[in-house]
């Protein structure tokens, strides 16, 4: 069959070269896109980062080690998340209310919009954290991870934002959309890890207007101190990894305080923060996305509680590393090459007692779960991850709230455990797949 390039009518050859070009310039500007999703190049990134004393060997690296699945290991969990992808979905509309936000930022107030993004109010200040509104988290528009449920509220309707937090550079924590919606509309001052802010000046964001932090340096803005802090993960958004900085964050204004741990495994480091910078009033902390196949990168839930109890201890570093009414302090294990937080269990099972004690704020210090409900990325069932966090707060006496989509919790209206009664009611019930029944007894 002849092509209708070579048709022996003009008109058809003329229209059939038009198709050709236009595809072909649609290639191009898809590919263009693309590249500008992705951020900053490598080796401009490079020039930044490399006096960092967390910089070595042409990447940044922890004391514990956030090991990657070998190729081996990587295609068995390709396989497995091919055979069991519709787990992590609503099989119902996810309940979401339009948030209502006050002109003036409140005392202690938080407004979760799916996934990480939180909007926060702490001392009159009004911070957005990793704030993602795109439809993927992907550097195409047409493949990647899909949106599962529609956001809440529109970052234009939201009021004066004072910051932008962001923990590191995955898709799924800074998305150029939101970041372009933001400039188009807030202005905002961003503090981010060191060479993410390569990234925001690639899309145009003044570098007057960022600041890069190491992990455990400061800086104060609109009168909060913001400390960067140590994080178990990775980051790149590229074939080339870990060439800027993963990081939490502690949020410290003149009478309350915050805590973001961003994406990490389990760490000794955060009983080190809760010893440095704790306690806190609120945290926020990653319960989805976790998997055998990559245990350094994600917390599963029970182990999100311990990392809210270590960072909410009282006392010296040798006193944080310690047993409490919660659980079991765990220490390093030989070998393996992975510490499991305070509290936790060993891969191995083997818990390690000891008779030192530490004061805890954790009962006084209330938990949102983040990181769940809004993309699929890992193996789990979609619910799956609240129901086990929920479990294990209520073993733990933590205050745990789990308001819906776009819905204002008012942190001062009472005490953390009245606070948390409020914000009791299992709405993912109603959406998630009568298949995903695990840890429903709660």
């Amino acid at each position: 069959m002849r092509s209708l390039a070579t048709s022996d009518r003009a008109a058809v050859r003329a229209i059939s070269g038009a198709i050709a070009r236009l595809s072909s310039r649609s290639r191009a500007r898809e590919f263009l896109r693309i590249v500008h999703r992705m951020g900053a190049d490598p080796a401009a990134i490079v020039p930044g980062v490399r006096d960092s004393p967390n910089f070595k060997n042409r990447r940044f690296e922890a004391d514990e080690p956030s090991l990657r699945p070998r190729l081996r290991a990587q295609t068995s969990a390709l396989l497995a998340s091919i055979r069991v992808h519709g787990r992590g979905r609503p099989v119902g509309e996810v309940p979401r209310v339009r948030p209502v936000l006050p002109e003036q930022a409140g005392e202690l107030a938080v407004t979760w919009y799916g996934h990480a993004t939180t909007l926060l109010e702490l001392d009159g200040a009004r911070l957005l954290i990793d704030p993602v509104f795109g439809e993927r988290v992907s550097p195409s528009n047409r493949l990647g991870p899909k949106r599962l449920h529609p956001v809440p509220g529109r970052i234009e309707d939201m009021p004066a934002v004072d910051v932008v937090l962001i923990s590191h550079d995955h898709y799924d924590h800074l998305d150029v959309p939101s970041i372009t919606a933001l400039e188009r509309t807030h202005q905002p001052h961003y503090v981010v890890p060191l060479g993410v802010n390569c990234h925001l000046m690639a899309w145009g964001v003044p570098e007057d207007r960022i600041t890069p932090l190491d992990w455990r340096e400061s800086t104060q803005v609109a009168g909060v101190q913001l400390t960067c802090t140590e994080a178990r993960h990775n980051s790149g958004r590229g074939l080339v990894d870990s060439q800027t900085l993963w990081a939490g964050w502690a949020i410290h204004g003149p009478r309350h305080s915050a805590y973001y741990s961003g994406d990490s495994g389990t760490s000794k480091r955060f009983a080190h923060i809760g010893a440095d910078l704790g306690p806190f009033d609120l945290t926020l902390l990653p319960i989805g996305a976790y998997d055998p196949y990559w245990p350094d990168l994600h917390l599963e839930p029970e182990q999100a509680v311990a990392a809210h109890r270590d960072v909410n201890r009282i006392g010296a570093v040798t006193e944080a590393v310690t047993a409490d009414e919660a659980g079991v302090a765990d220490e390093f294990i030989e070998g393996d090459q992975r510490i499991d937080t305070p509290g936790g269990a060993h891969e191995e099972g083997e818990a390690t007692p000891t008779e030192r004690e530490a004061r805890t704020a954790a009962a006084t210090s209330v938990m949102l779960p983040v990181h769940w409900a809004t993309f699929n990325l890992a193996m789990h069932w979609w619910a799956e991850p609240m129901r086990r966090v929920r479990r294990a707060a209520e073993e733990a006496g933590v205050p745990l709230i789990a308001p819906r989509l776009g819905e204002r919790v008012d942190l001062t209206e009472a005490e953390p455990d009245v606070v948390a009664a409020k914000y009791a009611q299992p709405w993912w019930e109603e959406c998630s797949a009568a298949e995903d029944s695990g840890y429903r007894d709660v």
